[in-house]
């Protein structure tokens, strides 16, 4: 009983740390708050807050830990603190009546205490046991209940009101709450964050340079995690359909007609195609003077399957295989496809 009042207690102070640290930076506003984010000023104000926490003290001390500490060390501690959380995990699968993931959960947890040494090694992955991910939260959501505003907690960073009070229930179905005395008890609850901020280095980093806004990018992330896993994964994005559109136009029958299309082009048009094409249609001898043989690319190519086209009708005209002509552009001058 004495146990259960000391641990009232220490909620109690947290509680009232966070709403004092609430009531110091309440008088921030934002004009035009997002939607979804009724209290933004308030919270950018703690998520600054919580960030230079981070960068000048958590930060620091995650990467003294990382250059102390071994990286199979590190990993033990890991599987360690993870084995604990499939206690939280197991119990929220089961009050949402996910049978079959709860069990799973509690064969990880016998098989990594029993077999990983108390869970420092993840012997259940090895064994095929997935690790699901679910919190009292998301088991309030699951039964109906709305996520309310966007909230930044003071030390603790993004959640919203409903995963706020779902965090009270984390602290009293996890295991670290009970063990004595109770200096241990904080010791490994900071082992643990420190831990976890250590696995995070590199994505901290990654965040610094790709965000040109990190409280909406952390904000954004966090309620779209949030949503994929109150949907068991199964969120799906609205993706447009393509399948009523006008299908493609087929290319491969445009040289088959080619010869057709600038039969009838007439005139001019055709005469200053012929001139700006010349020296693409006409050999070399025929530009230093020789004339009357209109027909040798032909003969050059070795083709003489398709008979030349001729643009205008008349021989003085230059000609041009018929193989060698796409579809006449917009002002009606032929184009030339090279080979």
């Amino acid at each position: 009983m004495q146990t259960l009042r000391k641990r009232g207690v220490r909620t109690v102070q947290m509680a009232t740390f966070a709403l004092a640290t609430a009531t110091l930076v309440g008088c921030s506003t934002v004009q035009t708050p997002t939607k979804g984010d009724p209290l933004e000023g308030l919270n950018r104000t703690i998520f600054t807050v919580n960030d230079k926490l981070d960068q000048y003290a958590l930060k620091p001390v995650a990467k003294g830990y990382v250059f102390i500490t071994p990286q199979p060390v590190r990993d033990s501690v890991t599987n360690f603190f993870s084995n604990i959380g499939d206690v939280y995990i197991a119990a929220n699968n089961l009050l949402q009546l996910k049978i079959a993931d709860g069990v799973e959960d509690i064969m990880r947890i016998v098989i990594n205490t029993v077999f990983g040494v108390g869970g420092l090694f993840d012997v259940a992955t090895l064994a095929k046991l997935p690790k699901h991910d679910n919190d009292l939260g998301l088991t309030l959501g699951h039964y109906g209940v709305p996520a309310g505003p966007y909230l930044v907690l003071p030390l603790f960073g993004p959640s919203t009101l409903r995963d706020a009070v779902g965090s009270i229930g984390n602290y009293y179905v996890n295991p670290l709450s009970y063990i004595h005395p109770d200096g241990l008890s904080w010791a490994l609850y900071g082992l643990n964050v420190v831990n976890t901020r250590a696995n995070l280095l590199n994505a901290g980093d990654v965040l610094e340079g790709a965000a040109l806004d990190k409280y909406s990018f952390v904000r954004n992330a966090y309620l779209q995690r949030r949503q994929y896993l109150l949907s068991d994964g199964k969120q799906s994005q609205s993706l447009p359909n393509y399948g009523d559109e006008a299908p493609l136009p087929k290319y491969d029958d445009v040289d088959s007609g080619a010869a057709a299309a600038p039969a009838g082009t007439q005139g001019a048009a055709a005469k200053a195609s012929a001139a700006s094409g010349a020296t693409a249609a006409t050999p070399p001898q025929a530009a230093s003077g020789a004339t009357g043989t209109a027909a040798a690319p032909e003969a050059a190519s070795g083709s003489s399957e398709t008979p030349p086209l001729d643009l205008n009708g008349g021989p003085e005209t230059t000609q041009i295989p018929a193989g060698q002509l796409v579809p006449p552009t917009r002002f009606s001058f032929p184009s030339f496809k090279l080979r």
